[in-house]
């Protein structure tokens, strides 16, 4: 048997499937021949060329031209962009030990690789001059070369040179600290699953669902309950056992208490000093200072606005459910109470709607249906086409006309190498200039059922499926220019704007009639029923505010201390209390420790987006209502002002297009009963 290759053999392989553009349709990256041992040869080796390339931008001796700087950026770096897309795709939905091994490695070396452009002088320099002349360029071009001087200044650029090496070594540090936080929390997740022995104990869940969890991880014989991201477990809702709720409870807020505390102290402090070093008073004003946001105090007095209604409104659900349960209630408590006064309120219960919402139906004639109806899409799934797992499944996307727009990748199921919650990945970026059509991936968790069995899902999983295709709608109908613009390359308090409205159509009635049926006999959910559940929509509002709060505000306080952070417990706690918001029956949606938005997500100082932009959804739903629903011109409207522009205007400018003023935030405290 022939020994492996080297790393240095690798490298100059000739079917790295990396180092030539694929050759599949939308240039969908060749998954079926792609192995572990390609990436570090393709990082490598796409860092190299980039470096180059930027080398012979920085020393052209021409002067000075948008295509010879800004246009060459633009096209610098397609080794590097094509592995870094499927490579940081895997390592989130279906990570292994090699995977995790390269993160460790890589992940310092690319922030390492991104400052050394953003801190080349000769490079900065080119970009300044022709900053100071961008009102003699085109609109598209002048707003390009606008970002890239901001990034470029937000990266360090100005320093002086002892403080671009301390930057170095702040990037470097905060980078690798980030991959073992995802790291620890992904192997702490697995570890606190609950395990079972008595399926007795398991009255309220799918036992079956439990014995196929426990075979997938070789423990035949038992039951398990698998953790998901948020604080709140699905199944506390109607487990009857009062003490394995406990268990699934603690299980759930203990995660990361032992390996990830130390961390997230010292990124916070190590992001303060960043902060300060770049001219800023702390992490959020320098995040703040690239948003949507006019600053941090405007973010600051929203946030307070809400607080109050929404802890009178949870203190009064507490009533109720304590009147329900006829003692005083524990958190893990709370879903299942709930559900209790849901029931007698509503006549309502939810698991009784499971069996109406069928996966394959919620997607193909809800998800599919409304975008069919709103914009003219149709969809045609390719099991011709690979993806990067085999639950994964390939749509080509086509317009009204039979133009073909793009591939959208579903990968819905959950698995101990994924991680936890929903998201969006681009594998290809749109742009005119590089000829590229979009591909894009939604990645859910929902729970696998057993062989044979089908998919039912909650209605919460319903709606992030519509939520989730709203940011793959955003990348699909990208149509702009240049790939730094691509889709949902938007400020962080804008981008989940787009993808909160599209869940609009998960309860239209137009929609929700099309795919809310039994999927024994396909009878339509009942009308009864259907006026129930969206009788109930405002339900539990207080709760779901206060623990959304509770999660943005600690975001806030870790990176806004004036204090040094001791350890996370005491710090999570002082800044609840110092909030408003230290109730025991809610928790914040994430805890400090297992917190994957700001710790290693991309959202430090920016979990607020979710109710920022929630402002300008309820405003372009209340626009909808207002102009007659789901239409094909509203849906033109709306693709037209905002969904195909991605970044390339100032997103509030988009959004005023589209809505023909400023937003209110009226709409917003009306639907979440806080007026």
């Amino acid at each position: 048997m022939p020994s492996e290759p080297t790393r240095e053999e690798i490298h100059i392989l000739p079917e790295n499937p990396f180092f030539t553009a694929s050759t599949l349709p939308y240039s969908l990256p060749p998954f079926a021949e792609i192995r572990a041992e390609h990436y570090l040869p393709a990082f490598e080796r796409g860092m190299a060329e980039q470096l180059a390339e930027v080398a012979a931008i920085a020393g052209d001796p021409e002067p000075p031209t948008f295509a010879n700087t800004i246009g060459a950026l633009e096209r610098s770096g397609a080794v590097l962009g094509r592995v870094s897309a499927v490579f940081f795709n895997q390592a989130s939905s279906d990570s292994t030990p090699e995977v995790r091994e390269i993160q460790k490695e890589i992940t310092p070396r690319l922030t390492e690789h991104s400052d050394a452009i953003h801190l080349d002088r000769a490079l900065f320099e080119r970009i300044k001059t022709l900053h100071a002349a961008k009102d003699t360029l085109p609109p598209a071009e002048s707003w390009l070369l606008t970002r890239y001087h901001t990034d470029f200044v937000r990266a360090g650029a100005e320093l002086s040179a002892a403080d671009k090496e301390r930057l170095v070594t702040l990037n470097g540090e905060l980078s690798e600290l980030a991959t073992a936080f995802e790291q620890n929390l992904l192997a702490d997740t697995n570890a606190a699953a609950i395990v079972v022995e008595d399926p007795a104990e398991l009255d309220g869940v799918s036992v079956e669902a439990a014995a196929e969890t426990a075979r997938a991880r070789g423990l035949d014989g038992k039951y398990v309950i698998p953790l998901v991201l948020p604080t709140g477990q699905p199944p506390l809702a109607t487990l009857t056992n009062r003490a394995l709720r406990e268990r699934v409870h603690r299980a759930s807020v203990g995660r990361g208490a032992t390996v990830n505390a130390e961390i997230v102290v010292r990124m916070a402090r190590l992001r303060a000093e960043r902060a300060r070093l770049l001219g800023y008073a702390d992490h959020a004003e320098y995040v703040v200072a690239d948003q949507t946001a006019p600053g941090t105090q405007a973010v600051a007095d929203m946030l307070g606005k809400l607080v109050p209604p929404a802890v009178a409104n949870a203190h009064r659900e507490a009533e109720d459910l304590r009147a329900e349960a006829g003692f005083d209630i524990a958190p893990w408590d709370w879903a299942f109470y709930a559900e209790k006064v849901r029931q007698a309120r509503y006549d309502l219960d939810t698991a009784t709607m499971r069996p109406y919402f069928e996966l394959d139906r919620v997607l193909r004639d809800g998800v599919f249906h409304a975008a069919g109806l709103l914009y003219g899409l149709t969809f045609t799934e390719r099991p011709d086409l690979p993806g990067h797992h085999p639950d994964t499944r390939v749509f080509e996307v086509f317009e009204e006309d039979g133009t073909p727009l793009g591939l959208f990748l579903g990968d819905f199921y959950a698995r101990e190498s994924k991680r936890g919650g929903a998201w969006m990945n681009s594998l290809v970026k749109q742009s005119d200039l590089l000829g590229e059509k979009p591909v894009v991936v939604n990645n859910l968790n929902i729970v696998k059922p057993p062989p044979g069995e089908p998919t039912l899902m909650t209605f919460d999983e319903v709606n992030t499926m519509f939520h989730e295709f709203g940011h793959a709608l955003h990348g699909l109908f990208s149509a702009v220019p240049f790939p730094r613009f691509s889709g949902t390359a938007v400020p962080r308090d804008f981008v989940e704007y787009p993808s909160q409205v599209n869940e609009m159509w998960a309860v239209w009635p137009e929609v929700l009639a099309n795919y809310a049926r039994h999927h024994e006999t396909g009878e339509p959910m009942p009308q009864a029923m259907v006026d129930r559940m969206l009788e109930a929509e405002r339900f539990n509002q207080g709760y779901a505010t206060v623990e959304y709060l509770a999660a943005t505000l600690l975001d806030w306080a870790w990176h806004t201390f004036t204090e040094d952070p001791a350890d996370p417990v005491s710090f999570e706690r002082g800044a609840l209390a110092d909030a408003g918001l230290d109730l025991p029956l809610v928790p914040p949606r994430y805890g400090s420790t297992y917190f994957a938005h700001i710790w290693a997500g991309g959202y430090s100082a920016g979990y607020y987006s979710y109710i920022w932009s929630e402002v300008l959804d309820a405003d372009s739903v209340e626009w909808f209502k207002e102009n007659g629903g789901l239409l094909r011109e509203n849906g033109d409207h709306f693709r037209r002002e905002l969904l195909s522009r991605g970044g390339s205007l100032d997103p509030m400018t988009a959004f005023r297009n589209f809505r023909g003023r400023d937003p209110r935030i009226e709409p917003l405290l009306e639907r979440r009963g806080l007026l």
